[in-house]
């Protein structure tokens, strides 16, 4: 079974790892206070989880999430994320991260900032534009009416893809925005952002995403 590396196990961390261990994944969580203070959320998780440090969490996984505050990403090992798909939750809070201004100025992305920092892993944009209590209980079968959607993007088809099959398992509908470079679309303030839309809602809401907010 895939063992998924999750880096971060604040709110949406958590729910990922509650979600994929009820679908038969194996987890390995880290936080940035160290696998100690773990020790709850993994014996609520079961054993198929286990704490770990950043760096381990990383080695372990198949692929990686990583949700982490975005002042945080530089903290992101590289090494052990080497040729791995990294799916990034980050989203820009200036209140909390501080002014960046290549995002306010419209000259990146968030999740571009992480494949900067991780120029030999493959990132695609996943579960950042959803409330984290949602993600274990919003889901529902494929071919459902009305069905909820969400989006990601990344520069490599592959990574985008493993997604998509995630976000079938989760219980969503995709829509791929495309490169990483057009990721705002779906970024904090803009109209696709932590509402519920299906898979038509949620292109018609990218289409009038303004880059700068």
């Amino acid at each position: 079974m895939t063992t998924i590396g999750i880096i971060g196990a604040g709110h949406i961390g958590s729910a990922v790892a509650r979600k994929a261990v009820e679908l038969g994944y194996d987890v390995v969580i880290s936080n940035s206070r160290g696998p100690e203070t773990l020790a709850g959320l993994v014996a609520e998780l079961g054993p198929k989880a286990r704490a770990a440090t950043a760096t381990e969490a990383a080695a372990a996984g198949d692929f990686a999430v990583v949700t982490v505050p975005l002042k945080n990403y530089k903290d992101i090992p590289v090494e052990p994320l080497a040729g791995k798909i990294v799916i990034d939750t980050n989203n820009y809070y200036w209140e909390r991260d501080g002014r960046i201004p290549a995002l306010d100025n419209g000259e990146t992305t968030t999740s571009g900032l992480l494949q900067e920092h991780l120029p030999d892993s493959k990132v695609a944009k996943g579960f950042n534009h959803i409330m984290a209590s949602q993600i274990t209980t919003d889901g529902t079968p494929s071919g459902t009416d009305n069905r909820r959607a969400l989006a990601t993007a990344s520069d490599y088809p592959e990574a985008a893809e493993l997604v998509t099959r995630l976000y079938d398992e989760f219980g969503f509908d995709t829509v791929n925005i495309g490169d990483l470079e057009d990721s705002w679309r779906v970024e904090r303030d803009r109209p696709a952002y932590v509402v519920r839309q299906n898979a038509q809602e949620l292109k018609d809401n990218l289409a009038k995403a303004q880059r700068t907010v």
